[in-house]
């Protein structure tokens, strides 16, 4: 049994970081790629960018995606382990490199909950929607939360100290630890995402994300918009259904 031992700090977050690390994606890039099939291989060809912005809602209406492919998004992505297991699950498109718990201590960074996070699910499973909790029920998941996170990280920490590899000592770690990767998308496999982890009244097709990837979503979300201001606006216009 474990005998009392003094609380270990952790740091808690209830937000994620998406940083935009690089990106080579314009509308023009997509425009460019789908006039190959007619014009061939021409790259002297001036932007125009009200032809493109009809050309881009064809392509988005009748599913033409292969252009959209042309764009690049590299993200640096820090969010709880949950999150990003979720994310590693949508792999046509995307290219991911993970921190890893084998070879470097994992830092105290723990998720909890924001207040505007709601806490109850009513209804039975797939039909079911989440309401907000009760001051109560808000203050029992970060004190819960808080508290197995310091026994956890405290026990990996004493693991470590008597020479378990770290490989053995992360077993001891909860879900809610903070973890950082690259993702790598392309404009097509984005919207994809998007269509999937974020809910919008414009979308032809309802998506019921957790919260915390949705948030992941709509940081990623806002650099689409930024750069391919077009592309972005057929997408909505098209009910945010990927190519």
């Amino acid at each position: 049994m474990r005998g009392p031992h003094p609380v270990t700090t952790v740091e808690i977050r209830s937000n994620v970081t998406v940083e935009l690390v690089k990106a080579s994606a314009t509308d023009s890039d997509v425009a460019t790629a789908a006039r190959v099939s007619t014009i061939g291989g021409s790259h002297d060809e001036i932007v125009d960018l009200s032809r493109d912005k009809g050309l881009i809602n064809y392509l988005m209406r009748d599913k033409h995606g292969s252009p959209f492919e042309h764009t690049s998004f590299t993200f640096y992505i820090e969010a709880p382990l949950f999150v990003a297991r979720e994310h590693f699950r949508h792999r046509s498109g995307h290219s991911y490199n993970e921190e890893s718990g084998r070879y470097r201590e994992l830092r105290p960074v723990f998720y909890v909950p924001a207040k505007d996070r709601p806490l109850k699910q009513v209804g039975k499973p797939g039909a079911y929607t989440f309401e907000s909790g009760t001051d109560y029920q808000h203050r029992l998941v970060e004190h819960t939360l808080t508290s197995a996170y310091e026994d956890a990280y405290m026990d990996y920490v004493g693991l470590l100290n008597q020479g378990v590899a770290k490989e053995v000592a992360r077993m001891v770690l909860p879900v809610g630890i903070f973890t950082s990767y690259y993702a790598t998308c392309n404009a097509r496999s984005l919207m994809h995402f998007l269509g999937l982890r974020t809910k919008s009244d414009s979308a032809a097709f309802p998506s019921f994300p957790q919260r915390e990837i949705e948030m992941v979503a709509e940081k990623m979300e806002d650099h689409l918009a930024e750069l391919m201001p077009i592309t972005y606006a057929a997408y909505n216009a098209n009910g945010r259904v990927a190519p």
